[in-house]
């Protein structure tokens, strides 16, 4: 089988899942050009075919499709003008799949939206594939009926996370390392003043021993504090060492759809504080069992909570690890990997 996908920016836990797909037949991504904040290096395993789409017009992009013959086009939202001409004259022919991580807000321009969604998405799409609850509300309201929709689009390289935790589990149970950790863009939606500022007010109001340990790039300039350490873009395959030495992951935005990285660090055992628009919280943080939610931008609730944690002793910290660990495991490359196949199987019964 042929599986082609109409991308983005693509991502390492993308990539992941891809080559679980890749049991099944060959893999084609055409894609957009990597991100300079989030400079991915990336290995293409054989079955996996990658086409820069900068590299080629619509003409040509129209019979690379042709000559790839795909059982199934799945593509990233409809902000690209051209993705959507290419989905086009398959309609109908093959699975022709929208992802969408957007929430259903009821915003004006939603409701434009849903108005206008028969003349420019369900002319062109046969289903839809979000992350969770709050993308299939909208997908819902878009006009796609719910045997259309699946859910559990994002997925984390759980094996990667879950061989963390076995290797790193035993040694926090001695000791927990006082130390927060950020992963994610210096950028203003992702709300890192917020947490910086809260950090800030934390060691002013109580003096403690733990630290905060930010990873990214991004327009922001790194705050300057000597409890607070920036390592930059870090790749994938460096990251062990400095998971071993942190404790609780904070994702603290003030816009974040869905942040695969919230599964990925409930995976490796680390207690979390997500903000309230973090759209993973609904999947894999369970209130006082593996974290807390805070409003977002609410400086003053992230200090409390962090407050909090640091009053944990070990054990308590453990437990909230171990918890976050089994919620991780709901969604799967493989279940992943089967929902193609599956609309791909269901396509040719009907």
């Amino acid at each position: 089988m042929n599986f082609l996908f109409l991308y983005t920016e693509l991502a390492d836990y993308f990539l992941h899942c891809c080559t679980q797909l890749a049991k099944s037949g060959t893999v084609h991504i055409i894609r957009w050009p990597v991100n300079k904040e989030a400079p991915f290096k990336f290995q293409f395993p054989e079955n996996i075919k990658v086409y820069d789409k900068d590299k080629y017009d619509l003409t040509q992009l129209q019979k690379l499709i042709a000559d790839i013959h795909p059982n199934i086009i799945i593509c990233s939202g409809w902000i690209d003008k051209d993705y959507l001409k290419l989905v086009k004259p398959y309609f109908k022919k093959i699975p022709t799949v929208l992802t969408c991580d957007t929430h259903w807000t009821g915003s004006l321009k939603q409701k434009l939206a849903t108005f206008l969604s028969p003349f420019f998405l369900l002319n062109k799409f046969s289903h839809a594939w979000v992350p969770g609850s709050p993308q299939e509300k909208y997908v819902k309201n878009l006009g796609f009926r719910s045997d259309k929709i699946k859910t559990n689009y994002y997925c984390c390289d759980l094996p990667k996370f879950n061989s963390i935790f076995e290797k790193q589990f035993p040694k926090k149970q001695n000791s927990f390392p006082k130390r927060f950790l950020y992963v994610g863009r210096y950028y203003d939606f992702k709300g890192i003043t917020d947490l910086w500022e809260a950090f800030k007010q934390l060691q002013n109001d109580v003096p403690n021993e733990w630290e905060l340990w930010c990873l990214g790039a991004g327009d922001i300039k790194p705050v300057e504090h000597p409890k607070i350490k920036h390592f930059g873009f870090v790749q994938p395959s460096e990251l062990e060492p400095i998971l071993e030495n942190t404790g609780v992951f904070i994702l603290p935005s003030r816009f974040e759809p869905w942040g695969v990285v919230v599964q990925e660090y409930a995976a490796a055992g680390f207690p979390m504080l997500l903000s309230k628009n973090v759209g993973a919280k609904e999947a894999f943080l369970a209130e006082a069992g593996n974290g807390w939610s805070f409003k977002a931008e609410n400086v003053e609730e992230i200090r409390d909570l962090m407050k909090k944690i640091i009053y944990l002793n070990g054990e308590e910290l453990i437990k909230m690890a171990a918890n976050g660990h089994a919620l991780a495991q709901k969604v799967n490359s493989a279940d992943w990997a089967k929902t193609i196949t599956d609309i791909i199987h269901e396509h040719w019964k009907h």
